[in-house]
């Protein structure tokens, strides 16, 4: 279940880097929205006025320039520990909520793997049990970078580079896959944006495997007009989205918002994600949940030339 909530995440922050009806508003049954992270935006410049409507292919300029800083803003994410909140209500069949789960991450990146430490459970901390399991896992990878041979850590990088080429390849696709409407402005939290809504454009002919799952989604973008990155992302499943033969299908009308955050005056990392997911896992189980995602206290370390042992890895965060 963890692996296809991560796969929606995933496809909807990718459909960010890209004559409509607007997408719809947030949905009111979003869970956790009083424990959401306030975020203080440092002051924008003084911006002329915004422009009355802007054409369709600079609105496809202004989402490939933000595609290429998001593929940057991933790759800077790996300097900063963090805490991840998650928030998941499962609902019945008639969308009442039957169960609530609340888990809290450590999130740390070890040497370019990111780790997630489990530190408490509805509200308490783990067991001792339990937290020495957790230690274990953290100390698993440790070990794996400690062993990891030149040869080893120059494949690493270079697999890395080349999904970083991958994404690069995907997300310019978006400025083609979608017919764009200017909305006007809107201000998110002291800054200016651009509000731009997108629907998938009759015709298009994706070239990567991604690119297939375009057309199953529209959605509305809020673009910073002074750094022209991506604020906020609302994008809608309006049809059936599979992943593989038999693993899952995603149904129309699941629904995932996005909202992110400048941190240290330097990138732009997620804030929050509220997702919507109507599924159907091996075509058999129908699944559905509101998942809360919110995301704090990042805190940017220097990386180092040596393998930290698991007590130092406590320590930095």
């Amino acid at each position: 279940m963890q692996h296809t909530l991560a796969a929606v995440c995933l496809l909807s922050t990718c459909l960010a880097f890209g004559q409509s009806e607007p997408a719809p508003p947030p949905a009111s049954s979003n869970p956790v929205d009083a424990n959401r992270a306030e975020t203080v935006f440092a002051p924008a410049r003084k911006l002329p006025p915004a422009p009355s409507t802007l054409s369709s292919d600079q609105i496809k300029e202004l989402i490939r320039q933000a595609a290429e800083k998001d593929v940057e803003n991933d790759k800077k994410e790996k300097d900063y520990n963090y805490t991840e909140r998650v928030e998941e209500h499962k609902l019945d069949g008639k969308g009442a909520t039957k169960s609530t789960e609340v888990r809290v991450y450590d999130v740390l990146q070890i040497y370019g793997e990111e780790a997630h430490r489990l530190v408490s459970k509805d509200g308490k901390p783990l067991s001792e049990k339990e937290g020495k399991k957790e230690e274990e896992k953290i100390q698993k990878i440790i070990d794996k970078r400690k062993d990891e041979s030149d040869s080893d850590r120059e494949k690493r990088l270079k697999k890395e580079q080349k999904d970083r080429e991958h994404d690069r390849e995907f997300v310019k696709e978006v400025a083609d896959a979608y017919s764009f409407i200017y909305i006007g402005t809107d201000n998110l939290q002291g800054r200016e944006a651009y509000v731009i809504d997108a629907q998938p454009r009759p015709g298009f002919e994706p070239h990567t495997r991604e690119g297939k799952i375009l057309p199953k989604f529209r959605f509305r973008l809020w673009l910073d007009r002074v750094e022209n990155q991506w604020v906020k992302l609302d994008a809608t499943c309006i049809d059936t989205v599979s992943f593989g033969l038999f693993l899952a299908r995603i149904h129309q009308g699941s629904r995932v918002l996005i909202e992110t955050t400048r941190v240290n005056d330097e990138v732009w990392l997620p804030q929050h994600i509220a997702v919507h997911f109507d599924a159907k896992l091996a075509l058999l189980k129908n699944i559905a949940m509101n998942v809360d995602f919110t995301y704090k206290d990042y805190k940017k370390f220097q990386s180092q030339t040596r393998i930290v042992g698991m007590e130092e890895v406590k320590e930095q965060h």
